[in-house]
């Protein structure tokens, strides 16, 4: 946005102003403080910088034009309504700037707190204290470090090393025991690192500190970790961040003073309660930091029960207003109440379930909305294993349960030293006292988290919960060295490189590694759980909200099989048909001699007997899937990949022959296998001959598989069941190749069908670009598309999957081209692009066309929507993934606005 284009826009609101739909705008953090502040309760005055302001600034690197007069407005308003002056040396108006985006970003972006302090309005806090010096220096000292680390990039350490000096020299460990006099050397200590970083003294302009800490607080929008976190939650970096200036209340006055988090209930399990953590004599990022460690929420109720009453009615009122868990950050200042944010919190994926069936029948919403409440990435969390335990595993110590599941691994104490292990396959758990957002590359590359200090509202809960990470908070029987690279606990020593496991449900942790066992969800899936005869309230949850989204969703959902176990699997997991049998994977193991002579036959009569031999190898493959799929259709795709993919490395053959020959042996064999080989091999094997060429070029390859398809459908007609195969032909990119498939097969068809009543479709793989966009011609001669898009993705891009992903692609995510990697969630615009031309054009030349998915992106939850969008008949995916697509098919149709059950 230009700045001359902007001179009039409305850059700030006052709280009163907005409201908790305008988080775009406002952010989420401005937009609920306004929301508060229009429903009455105690939040202290301030505005709200909008998220067009930092996009216009992240534009142009200068201030829009208009934005500083509108603080100023702003600013003198909440100067008169407070009756003080910000950093007025006799009697200071304080404020906090908070960054505040749309969508939650615990911890990424930037807080400065006490903003207005300096050396003469800090004696005037005093004062104004009732002469608590130690508050006044307290509050200075916080300021002058946050705000140099902030602001004008001061490392942290810094500040941390001149504290635990200050500690130490008094003989302590508790910041709490610094007095006065104590804080008033540590201020001096922090200015003079404050100099030495930046050459120039703290700033004592109060509008000088608001307007640095405002273009800081923008700023951080593009620091690594918040980049890293958008990445990872899928955030658009695009938005911008809002900035928050608000009045500062204190709760580092006394004892009579605290700060706090709570949540309507809670965030781990969905169980209703009180739930919370509470610091008395602190500021809030005491409590998130988890450099102490809190008290539970209930401790407020004998310190201080009229402010404890008063905050439970608010939760309730909240809750009831916002109809959903609630996530809030309150100060008590001197026994007085105030709500400083709330915000719909974040939760587990088993607390995302049951709460979303509590409130249906609290009559707070319905079922079509608790079913928008949870997703697919939240019903896989859910079948993750969890531990097997016995006597011999016995905890060494216990912390908070503060996102769960069941994670063992290497310990590490450094984020880069998780980040390396991970990147060698290695699972790693990342051991800290306490977490910050600098340790976000290590948390996403850990498969658990463990700390030593905080709650289930600190750093580490907060953003593991959020990525769906394993986390044990506040286990402080650990004693933690991170230079060291070690801990302690119990007697014994763990060294980085020892094995732990820790549980995220219970908090217990465990020395070396703990087997796991299958979820309470996998098993309900599988039918050995009965949710309407268990007490566990997540099985029925998940139940009830399954049971709605089957009843909602337009689209089948089937599962790629190729055995009949596979298929008894996913058919216990809900699978309607198999959209993907890869016959390839019957050529493996003991039957690649019959694929060796197959591909070694020069006469036809050779080549007729290994086709031959193969075919009632085939025909029992088909049989058994055709059983565990009785009255469901199944999508069969002839043989695809080149058929060297069967034999020995070219190289590895080539040593095997040469080393053969030189001990004299006779090699008749091996020489013909490498020879044919030799012949065989192509530079791109995956643009060769393959799928339909394949079956073009070796005579009778493709109608011996639709040779054993049909007998083997006939045949279990005959035994009683009933099967529905579909023919499916790889990689077509022309209708003539299809037809001329089409012809020969469907006289084998009626040759062995007869008068059975078995019908079998014929259709064709869309995964070649020009198939897409020659769709309308293809159809005339197929009765299904299935659309291959791992292929499709491949060649849609010019990507060889197998060579890009660990090239280059980490770099492309790294500079924002790719949100996510194409292969793991379609892209749109371009192969969904192909993917929508298809079916309309399919659909327009035959209108019974029947349309599905076989990639990978069949069971991707944002895939699944755009399925849905565009039209398709049915998803296909792995059977461990069949339940994530049978729930976002049925959100689909919720988010879309549909009511129309299938």
């Amino acid at each position: 946005m230009a700045a001359q284009e902007t001179v009039d826009h409305k850059y700030v609101y006052d709280f009163s102003e907005g409201n908790k739909d305008l988080k775009e705008l406002l952010g989420g953090k401005g937009a609920n403080l306004a929301e508060m502040t229009n429903l009455g309760l105690p939040v202290p005055p301030g505005f709200t910088i909008t998220t067009e302001a930092c996009q216009a600034y992240l534009a142009t690197g200068q201030e829009p034009d208009g934005l500083a007069g509108q603080i100023e407005a702003h600013l003198e308003a909440l100067e008169r309504a407070m009756g003080k002056r910000l950093g007025d040396p006799q009697d200071p108006l304080l404020v906090s700037v908070r960054s505040g985006a749309k969508f939650s970003m615990p911890g990424m972006m930037e807080t400065v707190l006490n903003v207005g302090l300096n050396d003469q309005s800090v004696v005037g806090l005093s004062a104004q204290a009732g002469q608590n010096d130690r508050f006044a220096w307290d509050s200075y000292r916080r300021l002058i470090q946050m705000f140099g680390k902030t602001v004008c990039e001061v490392p942290g350490e810094e500040f941390e090393h001149a504290l635990d000096e200050a500690k130490n020299a008094k003989g302590t460990h508790n910041d709490l025991d610094l007095d006065a006099d104590d804080l008033r050397g540590l201020v001096d200590a922090y200015k003079k690192i404050f100099l030495k970083h930046t050459g120039r003294e703290f700033p004592q302009q109060p509008r000088e500190q608001l307007d640095l800490a405002i273009r800081a607080v923008f700023e951080s929008w593009n620091a690594e970790r918040a980049v890293l976190y958008r990445r990872q939650e899928r955030i658009p970096a695009d938005l911008g961040t809002a900035v928050n200036v608000v009045t500062m209340v204190f709760g580092n006055l006394g004892p009579d003073s605290g700060t706090g988090v709570a949540f309507t209930r809670d965030p781990g399990s969905g169980a209703q309660g009180i739930y919370g953590d509470y610091l008395a004599n602190a500021q809030g990022e005491d409590v998130v930091a988890g450099i102490r460690n809190t008290v539970p929420l209930q401790e407020l109720e004998r310190l201080d029960k009229s402010s404890y009453d008063e905050l439970l009615g608010i939760m309730a009122r909240l809750e009831e207003h916002y109809k959903d868990l609630c996530d809030i950050e309150f100060t008590i200042e001197r026994g007085k109440l105030w709500m400083l944010q709330t915000r719909v919190g974040k939760r587990t994926a088993a607390a995302a379930f049951v709460i979303a069936g509590q409130l249906v029948d609290e009559g707070l919403i319905d079922l079509d909305e608790a079913l928008h409440r949870v997703n697919g990435a939240q019903l896989a969390q859910l079948m993750f294993p969890r531990f097997q335990l016995d006597h011999e595993f016995q905890p060494v110590a216990k912390g908070i349960g503060a996102s769960p599941g069941a994670a063992s691994g290497t310990v590490v104490f450094t984020s880069a030293r998780a980040v390396e292990l991970a990147a060698e396959g290695e699972s790693v758990i990342l051991v800290r006292r306490e977490t910050n957002p600098d340790d976000l590359n290590g948390m996403i590359a850990a498969q658990g988290i463990l700390t030593s200090r905080g709650g289930k509202t600190s750093h580490a809960a907060v953003v593991a919960r959020g990525m769906g990470k394993t986390c044990v908070s506040g286990a402080d029987e650990i004693e933690v060295n991170v230079p060291a690279k070690r801990f302690t606990v119990a007697g014994r020593t763990v060294n980085e490189g020892d094995v732990v496991s820790i549980d995220g449900t219970t908090g217990k942790v465990y020395l070396g590694e703990v087997p796991v066992m299958p979820s309470e969800v996998v098993q309900y899936f599988e039918g050995s759980l009965d949710p309407e005869h268990i007490d566990n309230a997540l099985v029925r949850a998940v139940h009830r909200i399954m049971t709605h989204a089957d009843g909602k969703r337009r689209l089948a959902v089937r599962t790629n099989a190729d055995t009949g176990a596979d298929a008894a699997r996913a058919r216990r997991f809900g699978a309607e048909g198999i959209g993907l049998c890869r016959t390839e994977h019957m050529f493996l193991g003991d039957r690649r001699e019959l694929v060796e002579r197959l591909i070694l036959a020069r006469a036809a009569d050779e080549r007729e007997a290994a086709l031959d031999a193969l075919l009632p190898l085939q025909r029992a493959d088909f049989e058994e899937i055709f059983r565990e799929m009785d009255g469901l259709p199944v999508t069969v795709r002839l043989i695809d990949p080149p058929l060297h993919e069967f034999l020995p490395p070219l190289e590895q053959l080539a040593v095997n022959v040469a080393v053969a020959q030189e001990r004299g042996e006779d090699v008749a064999k091996e020489e013909a296998l490498l020879a044919a080989v030799r012949r065989m091999h192509e530079e791109n094997p995956m643009l060769g001959l393959r799928g339909v060429r394949l079956g073009l070029v070796i005579p009778g390859l493709f109608a011996m598989q639709v040779r054993a398809i049909a007998e083997a459908a006939v045949s279990c007609a005959r035994n009683g069941g009933v099967a529905k195969p579909e023919i499916m032909v790889p990689l077509v990119g022309a209708v003539q190749e299809l037809e001329t498939v089409r012809a020969e097969a469907e006289k084998i068809i009626a040759e062995v069908v007869g008068d059975s009543g078995v019908e079998v479709l014929i259709g064709t793989m869309i995964e070649v670009p020009r198939a897409a966009l020659t769709a309308g011609q293809i159809a005339e001669a197929a009765e299904f598309f299935s659309f291959g898009t791992n292929d499709l993705t491949q060649m849609g891009w010019g990507f060889s999957r197998d060579d890009v992903e660990g090239a280059f692609f980490w770099r492309y995510l790294e500079l924002g081209i790719f949100g996510i990697s194409p292969f793991e969630s379609i892209d749109r615009d371009g192969v969904g692009r192909l993917v929508r031309i298809a079916a309309e054009e399919g659909r327009a030349a035959r209108p019974g066309l029947k349309l599905g998915i076989c990639g990978e992106h069949g069971g991707d939850p944002d895939s699944v929507h755009f399925f849905h969008e565009v039209g398709l008949d049915y998803v296909s995916c792995s059977p461990f993934r069949v339940p994530v697509a049978r729930l976002e098919a049925g959100r689909a149709v919720v988010e879309s606005g549909g009511s129309d059950s299938r």
